[in-house]
């Protein structure tokens, strides 16, 4: 019995022995072929990436040249593409711009921003267009001590932008119309949270009588700027400022009637811009409201350091600078464009907001008048007289108006 138990013992010893070289066995053979075929895999695509390419580059050199991309690069002759930039931007362009910057399209505006510091003042309103689309904003800045060519240059220099304005990644030129001073450039620009924004535009500068200054901006295509995934492409935007040199003046209120003193030179540029970069309407706007001002602080600072150096290196190559336009005759007077397209809003220009030195005495009068009716003469006499005085005046006032 004693034996038999033995052998039952001794023989279940020998199957788990066995059983265990089995899964030991087994279990190597697992990780060799494993190995095996990671190996091959990495052989195969090391092969594939690395010796095949240089194998045919060695047997065909233009195999390297060979575009990787399935976007195309289409390049036409200077000729044809001349011919179709040349009508992007026209004088009518011009007559537009210059009657949304004096304002006699007669929109309803709300004002935005009106802010000031002791080199710069800001002012800017926005308003829904009739017509539909994005907002229109309307903004005037003055500089105080800056020429207006120092002013045009330093609007003009994309690539000095890239240097102080941290939102715009690239730029490049893409073309330019020596004809009639056309230039087509590629930006690109990053905000916050967003896909980067492509602007593929077409600009174009006129210069008016007594260093006056307009340039005006469009979207548009171009062959030489074929849509990428990476980049949203601005679809519509329509953009133009009056740039001109002036006297800065401090204005007092004195009643109805305004004095004006003259001061230190100045540059106001007044610029109209509506854009659609995908964004919400009212989103967008509060955006602007808080951050225009603050941005509009850093445009000085880097005007203040803008160096004749890099004015020298704007104005040595070919741009809407160098192929700068004149304004038409026809265009340089903006009272003759309201006597032909809006005589009514000429009519009622044609009364001069600049008040007369006898205007100004009146006020005067009026206002110490009634300084003295409220602390001067205690004796109902005279506050008699000078009622009647004041109440005469201003019979003639309304007269005259």
């Amino acid at each position: 019995m004693e034996d038999m138990w033995n052998r039952e013992l001794l023989l279940s010893q020998r199957s788990s022995s066995m059983e265990e070289r089995f899964w030991t066995e087994i279990g190597s053979g697992w990780i060799t072929y494993t190995l095996a075929v990671v190996t091959l895999v990495f052989v195969f695509q090391f092969a594939r990436f690395q010796i095949i390419p240089r194998f045919l580059l060695f047997i065909n050199p233009r195999f390297g040249s060979v575009e990787q991309s399935n976007t195309p690069t289409v390049s036409l002759p200077p000729s044809s593409q001349s011919h179709r930039i040349s009508d992007i931007i026209t004088d009518l362009d011009l007559k537009l711009l210059i009657d949304n910057l004096d304002e006699t399209t007669h929109e309803n505006w709300e004002n935005v921003v009106d802010k000031r510091n002791n080199s710069l003042s800001y002012h800017v309103k926005c308003c829904k267009p009739k017509d539909g689309g994005p907002l229109k904003y309307l903004s005037t800045t003055v500089f105080h001590s800056c020429s207006s060519d120092t002013l045009r240059d330093f609007y003009m220099d994309n690539f000095y932008r890239k240097e102080w304005d941290k939102t715009i990644i690239d730029h490049e030129q893409l073309q330019i119309d020596e004809s009639n001073g056309t230039e087509i450039g590629r930006t690109i620009k990053k905000f916050p949270f967003l896909t980067p924004r492509e602007y593929i535009l077409a600009w174009r500068l006129w210069e008016g009588s007594d260093k006056t200054y307009y340039c005006y901006s469009k979207e548009c295509e171009h062959p030489l700027a074929p849509r990428q995934k990476k980049y949203v492409r601005i679809g519509l935007l329509r953009s133009g400022w009056r740039i001109k040199e002036g006297k800065l003046s401090l204005t007092f209120l004195l009643h109805f009637y305004y004095v004006e003193v003259g001061g230190r030179n100045s540059c106001e540029i007044k610029m109209v811009h509506q854009e659609d970069a995908g964004l919400n309407v009212d989103m967008a706007k509060m955006v602007f409201a808080k951050g225009i001002w603050s941005y509009v602080c850093k445009m000085d600072n880097a005007l203040r350091k803008y160096s004749d150096i890099k004015r020298l290196q704007l104005t040595s190559v070919v741009s809407a600078i160098t192929l700068v336009q004149k304004v038409p005759l026809e265009l340089e007077s903006t009272r003759r464009i309201e006597e032909i397209g809006h005589p009514e809003v000429s009519q009622e220009r044609k009364v001069s907001r600049k008040p007369s030195k006898k205007l100004i005495a009146n006020g005067l009068i009026l206002v110490g008048g009634a300084i003295c009716l409220a602390r001067g003469h205690n004796s109902l006499s005279g506050k008699l007289v000078m009622a009647f005085v004041l109440s005469k005046l201003t019979k003639r006032h309304q007269k005259k108006e």
